[in-house]
């Protein structure tokens, strides 16, 4: 056998009375079926330990767990490639502090910039957003996205830059898909598949055209940010490295909503929104 050491989250455990049993990635229980093969000696080979050469019957129980892709070679961690390390970040400090401290662990190079966050001011161009020459941009609102903000932003994958954001409204936060392409997700197609998948379309433009009155303000919590800019994080690790999705949506279609008060995650499949033709004019 070429390799014989489990890959990160599949676990073997011995069961009194009926043997061994694989826990797998998504934490279902299957048992083994040894037979003569020495149990002791597979544990052994399975950790990672060297071992003597492998008798038929170890041969044959080893070789099921390759086939059902239960072992790897050594684990090594994928670095951060050089081309994709410049990530820029737009924002309220309060996520992009965070967020900057968990890039930095994996081996990117963040520089935070402030940007407006008021509809009212003059809108971003996508000059500003290029400006530097970075590989991905994300923008963090501790709040609603006020209508256009986020329109510049939405071409960035056309420039070959990745696009990823979230925003915060009342208790409820939004993590929305990575855009690394121009086929992918962007912030204006998740606004309209969330229109579109409401009976309160018209409060919920409303509320995001505001204004709004509200009592004491939500505070985001340090636990709350972190949880946010983990999953920002990871969606950037997975896309530097491109690591392929193996469970639950692809990131890149993929609306995850945050319960603040719980940190409860929840994932939506959210697909792009196709160009409409404009209905034609009437006469008269």
């Amino acid at each position: 056998m070429s390799r014989s050491r489990l890959v990160p989250g599949v676990e073997v455990v011995a069961v009194p009375g009926r043997g061994l049993a694989v826990r797998t990635a998504e934490g279902e229980f299957l048992s083994v079926r040894t037979r003569d093969a020495d149990e002791s000696v597979l544990l052994s080979l399975l950790s990672g330990a060297d071992a003597a050469p492998l008798d038929e019957e170890l041969h044959r129980v080893v070789g099921a767990f390759e086939e059902a892709g239960y072992l790897a070679d050594e684990p090594q961690l994928p670095l951060w490639p050089a081309g994709r390390r410049d990530i820029r970040l737009l924002g309220d400090p309060a996520l992009t502090r965070p967020l900057a401290a968990q890039l930095v662990a994996l081996g990117a190079e963040p520089r935070t910039t402030p940007a407006v966050t008021d509809a009212n001011t003059s809108p971003v161009e996508i000059e500003d957003l290029l400006d530097g020459n970075p590989a991905a941009v994300v923008w963090c609102l501790d709040g609603p996205v006020p209508d256009g903000l986020w329109e510049a932003a939405d071409r960035l994958p056309e420039h070959g830059v990745a696009w990823l954001r979230c925003h915060r409204e009342g208790w409820q936060a939004y993590v929305e898909p990575i855009a690394a392409t121009s086929g992918d997700i962007t912030a204006a197609h998740v606004r309209v598949r969330r229109l579109a998948a409401t009976p309160a379309h018209r409060e919920l433009a409303a509320y995001w055209a505001g204004p709004r009155t509200s009592g004491a303000p939500v505070r985001l919590t340090v636990p709350a940010a972190a949880l946010l800019a983990a999953l920002l994080a990871d969606d950037l690790s997975r896309w530097a490295i491109d690591t392929a999705d193996t469970a639950g949506f692809t990131a890149r279609r993929r609306l995850r909503h945050v319960d603040l008060r719980t940190l409860t995650v929840t994932e939506h499949p959210v697909l792009p929104v196709p160009v409409v033709a404009s209905m034609p004019r009437k006469d008269g």
